[in-house]
């Protein structure tokens, strides 16, 4: 079982709808948070510890994620899928980028 964490800014738009459409994939299981303090669900340790592998749509994601939880991702694969915040939520461009960009890490 591979258990997909996927990490935006705010946690209301991409990283949302990542959790959401890989959710119904065969031997995934989805999680998802914001990296900011203020974010819908902001990112926790328990979270981390629990996924596989961490996807994050922006460099500065990783940056935020290596500051803050450095120690935390050490054994981890973090991935960076270079997805601005130019989608809203479901937005079929963003659920077509998101599964070309994630499908061969979770197939």
């Amino acid at each position: 079982m591979k258990k997909a964490l996927f990490i935006c800014s705010q946690n209301k738009l991409r990283s949302p709808t990542a959790e959401h459409v890989f959710s119904t994939w065969s031997g995934v299981e989805t999680d998802s948070a914001g990296i900011n303090v203020d974010a819908t669900v902001p990112l926790s340790v328990e979270q981390i510890e629990w996924g596989s592998i961490i996807f994050v749509m922006e460099k500065t994601h990783r940056n935020k994620l290596s500051k803050k939880f450095g120690s935390h991702i050490k054994s981890k694969r973090v991935v960076c899928l270079d997805i601005p915040d130019d989608y809203d939520y479901m937005q079929p461009e963003l659920i077509r980028l998101l599964e070309t960009k994630v499908g061969r890490f979770l197939s």
